[in-house]
């Protein structure tokens, strides 16, 4: 049922972005909700990095598996366990860039004499890592339509991207590559027991929407006939906010561009803010160097106490005379 709903509401989206098609419905579908889209986006996820950033955190919680900074003798382990900015800026990196902490530690079982092994799930990884890439790619290949003249970055990009030159026009190598890793993620979601059971429809519909949008632009691109001179003149004056709506643009465009709209929006809202989650992780982003540095609580402020000596000073007389004995006359 949690897998039919998102379906269902994902293509629902994307019908009611072909409305965007109809007589003064351009505009609304063209420009007032895409600029409402990025508005939510940019101030959803401010609202969300402020609101994380502003969360105390008075003691050192890094998540370590190695050899802490000690004596000199003593080998550290300075990605595994990090002491200072330089290190804890290596980890990141690896962990924004690679997904490393997906690699280890995804995959628990119990062998035949009763013991619990972790293990990793290549494929997972390697999924999730095609799937990252691409899209960024994807993005950046998008400039071209949001720019005039294109960057040579842009065209070098989609030149390598385009490398095996299979199709007219050229299907993009990531492309396919995102759409097989989207489908894969969604597929282990459905096939393995343990991971359906844990999933909820806010795991489901992220994907259909990354799927919709995946699909419907490859339709744009090979399968149906697309006003490219419309799509581009649309995105400039989008990105310029001086707003062209071309009658040439299809509904196949419109459903596209609604579903990147929802996307937007969403994002702040679910769980896809791990993108930004991920810099503020106290985890992650903090150096162990409790062997090297007294880390103080800075909201360890005084608190002011009455004990119980006073509280008999101030009610003794009462104390007394209601039976209740005392400890000093």
């Amino acid at each position: 049922m949690k897998v039919l709903v998102s379906l269902a509401v994902a293509v629902g989206l994307f019908l009611v972005g072909t409305l965007g098609t109809l007589p003064g419905m351009g505009w609304v579908f063209g420009v007032v909700l895409p600029y409402i889209a990025i508005a939510m986006f940019f101030v959803g996820l401010t609202y969300k990095v402020m609101s994380w950033a502003k969360v105390p955190v008075p003691f050192r919680i890094p998540t370590t598996c190695g050899q802490q900074k000690s004596l000199p003798w003593i080998k550290q382990e300075p990605l595994e366990n990090p002491h200072n900015a330089l290190t804890v800026v290596g980890r990141m990196a690896l962990e924004v860039l690679l997904l490393r902490s997906l690699l280890r530690n995804t995959k628990t079982q119990m062998t035949e004499d009763r013991r619990l092994v972790y293990g990793a799930v290549p494929w997972l990884w390697l999924a999730a890592m095609a799937m990252h890439w691409s899209l960024l790619i994807i993005l950046f290949r998008h400039l071209r339509l949001m720019t005039n003249p294109v960057s040579y970055c842009v065209t070098f990009l989609e030149q390598v991207d385009g490398f095996f030159e299979v199709g007219i026009p050229v299907i993009f190598i990531t492309t396919v590559v995102f759409l097989v890793s989207l489908l894969y993620l969604l597929l282990r979601r459905l096939a393995n027991a343990q991971v359906r059971y844990i999933s909820l429809a806010s795991d489901y519909f992220p994907l259909f929407l990354l799927l919709g949008i995946g699909l419907s632009g490859f339709f744009l691109r090979h399968c149906y006939k697309t006003d490219v001179v419309a799509a581009k003149q649309l995105a400039i004056g989008l990105v310029s906010f001086q707003p062209v709506v071309p009658d040439t643009i299809n509904w196949l465009f419109y459903g596209h561009l609604f579903l990147v709209a929802v996307l937007l929006a969403y994002l702040p809202f679910s769980k896809l803010t791990h993108m930004a989650g991920a810099f503020l992780s106290p985890t992650r982003n903090m150096a162990n160097s409790n062997r090297q540095v007294r880390h103080i609580n800075p909201w360890d402020y005084p608190v002011k106490v009455h004990p119980y000596e006073e509280y008999e000073d101030e009610l003794r007389d009462k104390m007394k005379s209601a039976g209740v004995p005392v400890e000093r006359e």
